[in-house]
């Protein structure tokens, strides 16, 4: 068996601390946004002058309508005044997570110390996300079995709204 020169082990040792200072600092930068707010829809923030995703959920677009006992209703108005009364006149932060595709902020957001995708989900105006976070699934599971917002009729989940608007092709509500 051979064995390292001392030196190499110390050059690995300060590698190794090097790596974890680095790992540290990004830890560090993560990026914070606070101030007042404009609810621009039920998922996404205008904060300090940044758009902001809110991670794990997706609510009803404001053109989207659900169904009540045969009758249309505005969900996605809905879902976007909903928002706007748990912000209130609140400061609000958003502890971002990362970037979507369109450089827009995504992250987990506060005011009066409520988490405001949990929220939103618990009241039925928003779903969780399951293909990228199963966080907030209690929550939803909590608001289906009250039959609270959307839950109290039938409606097409938002991601799925979208693509119906662009290619115009039906499908089944979510029931």
């Amino acid at each position: 068996m051979t064995t390292s020169p001392l030196w190499l082990s110390a050059l690995r040792s300060a590698l190794a601390a090097g790596a974890i200072l680095l790992c540290l600092a990004d830890a560090a930068r993560a990026e914070t946004l606070a101030g007042h707010v404009r609810v621009l829809d039920g998922d996404t923030l205008a904060v300090a002058g940044q758009r902001v995703r809110l991670d794990g959920i997706d609510a009803p677009e404001i053109r989207q309508t659900c169904t009540l006992n045969g009758r249309r209703w505005a969900c996605g108005k809905a879902a976007r005044q909903a928002m706007r009364k748990l912000v209130g006149r609140n400061t609000v932060r958003c502890e971002v997570s990362g970037r979507g595709k369109y450089g827009r902020a995504i992250g987990t957001c506060f005011a009066n110390g409520r988490n405001l995708q949990q929220e939103l989900v618990r009241q039925g105006l928003a779903l969780a996300t399951r293909k990228y976070s199963t966080r907030y699934v209690p929550d939803e599971d909590a608001a289906r079995a009250e039959g609270l917002g959307m839950w109290s009729g039938s409606f097409v989940e938002p991601w799925r709204w979208r693509d119906q608007r662009k290619t115009r092709i039906g499908s089944a509500p979510y029931r």
